[in-house]
């Protein structure tokens, strides 16, 4: 059995009945809202991927731009080639702003995960703390979020409440607005302590240097304004050219990840502090992450790279809903992460690629359309031709009895006793029904 399947068996059912549910939530209301929101929301999505596309061809001449508009806003550029620079560099501005012992809190950050800039910053002596109510609860329950926009989707309110019960953050209550004010009371007591403050960047504007952050709750804001400090931590691909194409962005960016008009939040930052201003930081870097982008980027999954993060394809993918983003087994879930993963880490993990039933639907919903499907096929037979996945159930078999006519004539007759034969497929699926009537034989009749 792989490990996908493995995790599957075992999961706990409320666990996956709190997944499903909110997975197919949040399909049905981005149907809801991108109609609402746009004439033709196809034509969007395919303006959305041209520009992405163009990113991609123009990557290089984007990225330099950015880096020149923010130093003339007096945001400082670092460039970090994998992980380890990348924790290198923060931990080296870290050191430069406060001791160990301080507080640095986090806004959401696939990033920061990406890098496993947590265990770095805390193996270095600094309380670091998530300030996303989702990434907050995930941090205390010593978890791991399972979905790139919701992290604890894979949790109820009741597993919060016993948490925050256990972990003095509050009484127990199974109100969601009493539990989310538990949180606030105790997060703002951080952010007043906070030296150093740690987002990622949804978009970031080449033309101008601007750095735009979306989110709902207000801890963003607090986590770039309060510190001294503000780093800021991006992939490569997240530039956008021009300030004329964040409108559509942003509104299939929220559309898409939750359903919603627009964001709650949409911060522009344009650069540190001025001294005329009341708040925000002295400081703003911003750790720009390559991390086997740019080798993505020349290779045969680059397509994904222009993934705007909605997380739209793992909400409405059937195989994700069974499993969470935990049976994946990376940071990236979902049909995102089946070829991102391997795409930025090599054909060594392509075993998730065959996590998906090739249905398409990641495709159709996808706001720039991305090729998902045809992106994990070529996953699949690139990892079968390196051995990166062996298949537990031998197709030589199959094909022997498929291309020979009178092989294949008498298996069909023997389809109905299939199911009573064990075998490692049969035991986690249900086996074809035949519906109507043999049509060899209806053909024969009327030839």
């Amino acid at each position: 059995m792989n490990p996908f399947d493995a995790f599957v068996r075992n999961l706990d059912p409320a666990t996956g009945k709190s997944v499903h549910d909110a997975s197919a939530t949040k399909t049905q209301q981005r149907i809801d809202t991108l109609s609402a929101v746009f004439p033709d929301p196809e034509s969007a999505r395919s303006a959305a991927a041209r520009t992405r596309q163009y990113v991609l061809d123009h990557l290089k001449p984007l990225v330099l731009s950015l880096e020149e508009q923010c130093h003339k806003n007096g945001i400082v550029v670092h460039w970090a080639r994998d992980a380890k620079e990348a924790r290198s560099v923060i931990l080296g501005l870290c050191r430069q702003s406060c001791r160990p012992g301080a507080v640095i809190v986090k806004a959401k950050s696939m990033a920061t995960e990406e890098i496993h800039l947590n265990h770095a910053l805390a193996d270095a002596g600094y309380d670091v703390v998530e300030t996303d109510l989702g990434e907050f609860v995930v941090q205390l329950d010593h978890d791991t979020p399972s979905h790139i926009v919701t992290p604890i989707i894979h949790k109820n309110r009741y597993q919060v409440a016993r948490l925050f019960e256990e972990n003095n953050i509050g009484t127990y209550t199974e109100k969601p607005e009493e539990l989310t004010s538990q949180a606030r009371r105790h997060l703002r007591t951080q952010f007043r302590r906070a030296e150093v403050g740690i987002s990622g960047v949804n978009f970031a504007v080449a033309e101008t240097g601007r750095l735009v952050l979306v989110e709902n709750e207000g801890n963003s804001r607090l986590s770039t304004t309060a510190p001294r400090v503000h780093i800021a931590v991006m992939g490569i691909e997240k530039v956008l050219p021009s300030e004329a194409d964040l409108p559509l962005f942003l509104r299939l960016l929220a559309g898409s990840a939750t359903g919603q008009r627009a964001t709650v939040y949409t911060h522009f930052i344009h650069g540190p502090r001025k001294p005329e201003a009341l708040d925000g930081p002295d400081e703003v870097h911003l750790v720009i992450l390559d991390n086997g982008r740019l080798d993505a980027l020349a290779g045969p999954y680059r397509d994904i790279l222009r993934c705007i993060r909605c997380g739209a394809c793992l909400n409405v993918c059937p195989v994700y809903r069974q499993g969470s983003g935990h049976a994946y087994g990376h940071v990236y879930s979902g049909p995102l992460g089946a070829v991102l993963a391997p795409a930025l880490e090599g054909v060594g993990l392509a075993a998730i690629a065959k996590a998906s039933s090739l249905c398409g639907a990641c495709e159709e919903v996808c706001p720039v359309k991305i090729p998902i499907p045809e992106l994990l096929l070529h996953l699949r037979d690139q990892g079968v031709r390196e051995k990166t996945i062996v298949d537990p159930i031998p197709w030589s078999g199959f094909v022997a009895v498929a291309t020979r006519a009178y092989l294949w004539r008498t298996s069909l007759q023997a389809v109905p006793m299939a199911k009573l034969v064990p075998n490692p497929w049969s035991r986690h699926r249900h086996m074809p029904r035949r519906d109507g009537r043999d049509f060899r034989r209806w053909f024969r009749e009327r030839a």
